[in-house]
């Protein structure tokens, strides 16, 4: 709903004039809309699981910048609490931990948020989402940008890898 009123909006707005479009670059548009590509985002579906107040939202962060962007914080109208998370060995045993600093995200470089590595953790659910249900989530970058994004709940399983120990988690373009 929000990506959509977003695209409305957008599709509201005159056409610029060509010329002033050439020789004077928008400085708002950078202010608001985030360089950092997100793909493929997907929520776990807790409906009918042992625990149906939390889950995480997974996706692939890409900055083809210049300049290294931290994802500095998320949000949800689904959840009471967003916070960003990774897991990490300590004392020999897999545990999940709060990311206080963010995700840094290096410049030309992305990251993967996986089960297992790094997450957007939802808390504190309203509801419990069912496979096919979709969820809001607003991404806010550390360059003042936000993404509000329309993610679609799939089921998954412990068994397909939930907490299975990550990889770096990095990737080039």
């Amino acid at each position: 709903m929000v990506l959509t009123a977003a695209l409305a909006a957008c599709g509201e707005q005159s056409a610029p004039d060509p010329e002033s479009a050439a020789t004077s670059p928008s400085s708002e548009t950078s202010e608001v809309t985030s360089a950092v590509v997100v793909g493929d985002p997907w929520v776990r579906a807790t409906k009918g699981t042992e625990d149906p107040s939390m889950t995480g939202a997974f996706m692939t962060l890409d900055n083809p910048g210049a300049e290294p962007v931290t994802l500095v914080s998320a949000s949800s109208s689904v959840a009471g609490t967003t916070e960003l998370h990774e897991m990490a060995m300590l004392d020999g045993a897999m545990s999940m931990q709060a990311v206080d600093d963010g995700i840094v995200l290096e410049a030309g470089r992305g990251k993967v948020l996986e089960p297992g590595g790094f997450h957007v953790m939802l808390m504190g659910l309203r509801d419990a989402p069912a496979p096919g249900d979709e969820v809001d989530l607003s991404l806010v970058f550390s360059d003042g940008s936000t993404q509000d994004l329309v993610v679609p709940v799939k089921a998954f399983t412990e068994e397909e890898g939930h907490y299975h120990a990550p990889g770096t988690g990095d990737h080039d373009h």
